[in-house]
């Protein structure tokens, strides 16, 4: 077997965040009285969410201050007298109940039961877990590494210091980091110097300079990588 040690990342990796966000800020929207307010303020919102996500893996801001900045700014472009505080506060109550697994997730996790398997991903501690503790994803892994609980986001070496400090790990050669960001997560993997491998389901173009070890389009395609496959 190649890898012992699998990193995976969460988000549009494991789990479907886009029907997760879509579903919270519908609920969280409705809690304020706007029953239309994904319809209407979605596409701002996701602008605005990720320059400030591109911002936080630059270290140009910290998580908690894009939790409440990304609302300020939507309700400020929409003249929406909103608390952006109050806001992604019951936002995030709602986002981590919402735990829906990508295709072939569950599945391949399944598959690598002989590797150890861990997350490493950017986002909020309570949410992130609860997300997780609600699949059947739950037992899986044996760490989940937040970035809010390290104090440092990927693609920053130090939150793979504190993976491989929390796992016992010093072989980088036997460890595989697995995501769909490439300015994240291979990025982050490159520049740690383990293996990475880039899960590109929608097949965009790599337009950067950011090369990663592998490339694939479905996540079955991990357990021929792994060596797994039966």
């Amino acid at each position: 077997m190649k890898y012992d040690v699998i990193l995976f990342d969460v988000d549009d990796t494991l789990f479907d965040f886009r029907e997760s966000e879509r579903r919270a800020l519908h609920n969280a929207f409705v809690d304020f009285k706007l029953s239309e307010g994904v319809n209407d303020y979605s596409a701002s919102y996701k602008e605005i969410s990720k320059v400030l996500w591109d911002e936080l893996e630059q270290g140009k801001m910290t998580l908690n201050e894009l939790g409440a900045e990304r609302f300020r700014r939507l309700f400020l472009t929409h003249q929406l007298p909103f608390n952006g505080e109050e806001f992604n506060r019951i936002y995030l109550g709602y986002l981590g109940a919402e735990s829906h697994l990508l295709a072939g997730a569950a599945e391949v996790c399944g598959q690598l039961a002989d590797c150890r398997l861990a997350v490493i991903t950017n986002g909020f501690k309570e949410v992130q877990a609860s997300r997780i503790t609600l699949s059947v994803l739950r037992d899986k892994f044996e760490q989940i590494i937040v970035s809010e609980d390290a104090g440092i986001q990927k693609p920053d070496k130090g939150i793979f210091d504190y993976a491989f400090a929390k796992l016992d790990l010093t072989d980088k050669s036997r460890v595989l980091m697995v995501g769909d960001s490439l300015t994240s997560d291979v990025l982050g993997g490159n520049n740690y110097g383990i293996d990475t491998c880039w899960y590109n389901p929608h097949r965009k173009p790599n337009v950067t300079k950011i090369i990663p070890t592998y490339e694939i389009f479905e996540l079955e395609e991990l357990v021929n990588i792994t060596g797994q496959a039966k």
